[in-house]
């Protein structure tokens, strides 16, 4: 009886643990969102620069300390990569950050495992993705354009197969398609509207969190601890 009242107090405590700076990190990673788009929309490169390298990291130790999935976990770190490479304005880079994020998009399909998806969902975006293609090539600078194609085929299937872990993480995988198109608007060069740089990040952002809350949903946590003859117990 010792032995597991000691492992169930020390259970119950990281718990409480969690409990308490879990919501702490979240706070933070909202706070530092709103500085950073906040910044965007005043102009304040500096701003950006100071607040946009920290978002990723705070989500992704959100999602450690809730006892998120190692993919998720790599996911967010390996989107860090692609935020601070994008942050660099050369082509070399911007490559490198795509490289990062390509390679978080695996994460999350490694993540979503082999739970079915809608056929008309997917259908919906390797229409939507022929579309963009289609209208974008002859715009996409010559070096780009097979890298992006490739990506773009990586990306949209990340936002279709997102659909496994339930409507949150399926909006998640939608915002992220949305964000990274008007990226590549960008990069051809078309017109811009005004607030571009803060429609990318916002969506980005909460594309980030809503597959973060899709993926935590489907996690069992731990029973609680509870109180046995006097002594501390896991359930």
């Amino acid at each position: 009886m010792t032995g597991r009242a000691t492992a169930g107090s020390g259970g119950g405590t990281r718990h409480a643990r969690a409990g308490r700076v879990a919501p702490l990190l979240l706070a933070g990673y909202l706070l530092v969102s709103a500085t950073d788009l906040g910044g965007l929309l005043a102009g304040a490169d500096t701003v950006h620069l100071l607040a946009k390298p920290l978002l990723m990291p705070l989500l992704a130790a959100y999602a450690a300390v809730r006892g998120g999935p190692r993919w998720l976990i790599a996911a967010l770190l390996l989107g860090w990569g692609g935020d601070v490479a994008l942050m660099v304005d050369d082509d070399t880079v911007f490559l490198l950050g795509m490289g990062s994020f390509a390679a978080g998009h695996l994460c999350y399909l490694r993540l979503f495992g082999r739970a079915p998806a809608s056929r008309a969902a997917g259908g919906i975006y390797a229409a939507l993705l022929a579309v963009v293609l289609a209208a974008m090539w002859g715009d996409l600078p010559a070096g780009m354009r097979l890298p992006m194609t490739g990506y773009s085929l990586l990306l949209a299937t990340m936002a279709w197969r997102s659909g496994a872990l339930g409507r949150c993480a399926a909006a998640g995988g939608a915002l992220f398609l949305l964000s990274d198109s008007l990226i590549a608007t960008g990069v051809a060069d078309w017109p811009q509207p005004p607030g571009h740089d803060v429609l990318v990040m916002l969506t980005y952002l909460a594309a980030q969190l809503l597959l973060t809350a899709g993926a935590l949903g489907g996690i069992r946590r731990p029973p609680p601890a509870r109180a046995y003859r006097g002594k501390v117990e896991t359930a």
